[in-house]
């Protein structure tokens, strides 16, 4: 008598089928990230408003324009699931226009572009749209680009000392 498994068919089962429950998972993750997008989209254009110093205004407008392109791409990947975005505004954006001192807001900003660089480093393994990918990668750079940058300005409008202060 011979004894064996039977067959396993998961390997034919459809994608789309077995991908179902990704699919979930990765409209939530686009649709909280789409959310984060906007409340920096909203952050970003009051703070603009808010300082008198030119750099600061440029990065400042730099990253919300950033952030409304990433709103764009969020969206439109969204769409190429056949669902429908949020609308929804992130409670970051609460959060950071809490802060009164800009420096501190950008500092919390940097916090956020932080927070959605790990997300999309998460995420990117999971996406198999080679268009998707590409996309969300480019805004992962543009995220750490975005880090440095402000961090490069906070160290610059506020230097460490060097030492011990003589007196």
């Amino acid at each position: 008598m011979e004894v064996s498994s039977p067959v396993c068919y998961a390997d034919e089962l459809d994608a789309a089928y077995r991908d179902a429950g990704n699919r979930e998972e990765l409209l939530a993750a686009l649709n909280e990230l789409l959310e984060a997008e906007r409340a920096g989209a909203c952050i970003t254009l009051r703070s603009a408003a808010e300082t008198d110093d030119p750099a600061l205004q440029r990065l400042v407008t730099d990253i919300h324009r950033d952030e409304v392109r990433w709103c764009g791409v969020l969206i439109d990947a969204i769409q190429s699931l056949a669902a429908t975005p949020s609308t929804r505004t992130g409670a970051f954006y609460e959060r950071a226009m809490a802060v009164p001192e800009l420096a501190a807001r950008m500092a919390l900003l940097n916090r956020g572009q932080g927070w959605v660089v790990r997300k999309l480093q998460a995420l990117l393994p999971r996406i198999g749209d080679a268009h998707v990918h590409g996309e969300l990668t480019a805004m992962l750079v543009s995220h750490q680009q975005n880090i440095a940058r402000v961090d490069a300005q906070q160290q610059a409008a506020d230097p460490a000392p060097d030492g011990p202060t003589q007196r």
